[in-house]
């Protein structure tokens, strides 16, 4: 990197502190610092929430999978398939109903309908998952951008947490969402960048396709993932996948809370039809990034030796390095940045959230005025940077196999959480001590399933394992179940509890007739990524003839 580049990058980082600064002008309470006092435009909301999912690592992941990973190739679109699926399940049932409970942390519900105590055990379940899997990410950030700037890990890892932190700290949740706006815009320019570039230098899109194996254009791996061995089984990205989505939008903090920053009920749902239109073309972005840069890997005996055989990641910042001009070398590497802090700065927001409603607060009686709640907010945001940016200096050796792990520790948790505020929202019957047995077995059961995918040694299923994608769906059903059993010997909840905290037939019916249309539209859009998914090989064959 030469002086422009680092001039560049320098002035982003420093644009991102500003407009932090300015937003936090005007902040009264925790309100406002934690949902933009309810008052952020669904459009910012909706890109927001899809630059939460688009970290440094899928920048440099994604393509690598496409291009060189063993068994990859176009598989990774079957992780869109149930998207817009799940989207229809959280804007009827989850959403309308946590917005009109006014609630900041989505745990809140949860002790209106069971009690403080389930309220605190899920929120805990959150803050333990999300802050070791932030961590992981953060370390992971680093390790791409010291191939890109040539420095340290242990100082890229602080150069992105303490940007994140100080922006984060000033601006709240309208400075998540507004800079994450700015960063989805770098991250797509880059991208585009880095396309176009390499298919300059390949001769062109169809040239690019004709060199990578046809075996790896393939959209769908056929299997069901119960035991018949296939690392991508279309079956259970399929069901599997509704559930995970299902509980990633509906009921993890670090969504639920940028979506109930919108003024309305209606234009959370906007936001939500945004991303369940939006993820796919992301993808694909992805998708063709990888084509075009494999291309260019598997003609460049240069690039070849610059990309380790043991870190094939590298295949992106090695070629931004090697076939980018001084200046737009410094925008590709701010794009990375961007990617890199778009998914810490959700997390560590709402991981202060959750610590200051479901903990802090409680402490203190309610008593509490908004100048001190306020302040609060931002120092336990403080705090939270600064744990996680210690486990991602330390998380070291660790590190590559906690990542392969992050997805699956997703899925060991997702369903019994999903099963918790599912229970209250739907089952009269159910009661907290239900809900907490539900989610120790149906954790328990999904952590025997995880230990038999990782070693072997339980001998579930013969020789195989049950995929982790159906542990969102084990998770739900047998949370499920035994709460619904339990809550049967405990005596019912009072009638003014249900009252405001379950959900009735005839509100779905009244309130989602407008959306009907829409509805319709995500499930033709389903079917839509169905088609091109299967379809994949041949389309692209078009394209090299």
């Amino acid at each position: 990197m030469g002086p422009i580049d680092w001039t560049i990058l320098c002035l982003y980082l420093a644009g991102m502190i500003a407009l932090s600064a300015r937003l936090a002008r005007g902040q009264k309470n925790a309100a406002d610092y934690y949902v933009g006092g309810r008052n952020l435009p669904w459009w910012a909301v909706g890109v927001s929430t899809m630059a939460t999912q688009t970290s440094a690592t899928s920048f440099v992941s994604i393509p690598a999978f496409v291009a060189l990973t063993e068994g990859g190739g176009l598989s990774w679109l079957q992780y869109e398939l149930a998207v817009p699926l799940a989207m229809i399940f959280v804007m009827i049932v989850l959403i309308p109903f946590f917005r009109r409970l006014e609630l900041i942390s989505v745990y809140e519900y949860l002790e209106l309908r069971f009690g403080p105590g389930t309220r605190k055990l899920m929120s805990a379940i959150f803050l333990v998952s999300r802050s070791l899997a932030t961590g992981v990410i953060l370390y992971v950030s680093g390790l791409v951008l010291s191939v890109c700037l040539g420095l340290p890990v242990w100082i890229c890892i602080i150069i992105i947490a303490i940007v994140t932190i100080i922006y984060d700290t000033l601006g709240g949740m309208a400075a998540v969402v507004y800079s994450d706006v700015i960063q989805m815009v770098v991250l797509l320019g880059g991208v585009a960048l880095c396309v176009a570039f390499a298919l300059l230098e390949v001769g062109g899109f169809g040239a690019a396709v004709g060199m990578i194996p046809s075996e790896r254009l393939s959209g769908i791996n056929p299997g069901h993932g119960f035991g018949d061995g296939a690392d991508m089984p279309f079956w259970g990205f399929l069901i599997g996948g509704v559930f995970l989505y299902t509980a990633y939008y509906g009921v993890d903090q670090s969504q639920t809370q940028r979506e109930l920053s919108a003024p309305t009920t209606d234009d959370t749902k906007k936001a939500l039809v945004f991303n369940g239109l939006a993820r796919f073309p992301l993808t694909m972005c992805y998708m063709v990034l990888g084509i075009a840069v494999g291309a260019v890997f598997l003609a460049s005996a240069d690039l070849q030796e610059a990309v380790p055989d043991d870190e094939l990641d590298q295949l992106i910042p090695q070629f931004i390095l090697a076939y980018l001009p001084v200046g737009l070398t410094g925008i590709l590497f701010a794009a990375i940045f961007s990617a890199a802090m778009s998914s810490f700065d959700s997390a560590l927001n709402s991981l202060s959230a959750s610590t200051l409603r479901d903990f802090v607060e409680p402490l203190r009686g309610g008593g509490s005025g908004d100048g001190w709640l306020l302040r609060a907010g931002k120092v336990v945001t403080v705090l939270w940077g600064v744990v996680i940016t210690g486990f991602a200096l330390l998380v070291g050796n660790l590190a590559d196999t906690v990542i392969e792990a992050i997805n699956l520790i997703g899925s060991v948790f997702y369903g019994p959480v999903l099963a918790a505020f599912l229970a209250g929202i739907l089952d009269p019957r159910a009661r907290g001590a239900g809900v907490t047995a539900g989610v120790v077995v149906g954790v328990g059961l999904n952590l025997v399933f995880a230990a038999d995918s990782v070693t072997g040694a339980l001998g579930l299923l013969g020789e195989h394992d049950v995929h982790w994608m159906w542990w969102n769906l084990t998770g739900v059903v047998v949370a499920g179940v035994v709460t619904a059993v339990v809550s049967r010997f405990q005596e019912r909840p009072s009638r003014e509890t249900l009252e405001r905290t379950t959900l009735r037939l005839s509100t779905i019916r009244d309130s989602e007739r407008p959306w009907l249309g829409t509805y319709v539209l995500l499930v033709l859009y389903f079917v839509a990524i169905l088609v091109v998914a299967s379809q994949s090989e041949a389309i692209l064959a078009a394209f090299a003839d």
